[in-house]
């Protein structure tokens, strides 16, 4: 049996499990479950342990397919390609600041974290727009031809 049919069937059975929790959640009142923490507990609960079996699953199958894709291709496009992503985030940190600010659950948050906060918006901000950039390049490219 091949990987992609081994796949096939765990994601229907975990979309299954899904649609029969979700099922059990849309059948109470969500007044309901708001005001009970057991309810809450016994409806929920199962619903996030599926979501975390699903993500630990990709996790792993991405490490996989990542390390196999390194050993199988060429090295120095993927350091290369690391290189400019960790480029990007140490431009992200120059031209950000951080100061330390109040959360609103009372809390501080540390000059630190603000500027950790910061550079991971403008990291965002900058890999959206050159992903961005290379669709509408990409386009421009396709109506040329």
């Amino acid at each position: 049996m091949t990987l992609h049919k081994i796949l096939k069937y765990i994601a229907l059975v975990i979309g299954v499990i899904g649609l029969i929790l979700l099922g059990r959640i849309m059948a109470e009142d969500g007044d309901a479950i708001e005001a009970s923490a057991d309810l809450q507990n016994s409806l929920l609960d199962p619903f996030m342990w599926v979501a975390y079996l699903v993500l630990a699953i990709v996790i792993v199958l991405v490490a996989i397919f990542v390390l196999k894709g390194l050993f199988r291709g060429n090295i120095k496009n993927t350091l290369i390609s690391i290189g400019a992503f960790l480029a990007v985030i140490i431009i992200a940190y120059v031209i950000t600041d951080g100061t330390e600010m109040t959360l609103k659950d009372g809390s501080m948050l540390s000059a630190n974290g603000a500027h950790w906060i910061s550079a991971g918006l403008v990291t965002f901000y900058i890999l959206a727009g050159i992903a961005i950039l290379a669709m509408i390049l990409s386009g421009i490219k396709k109506l040329i031809k």
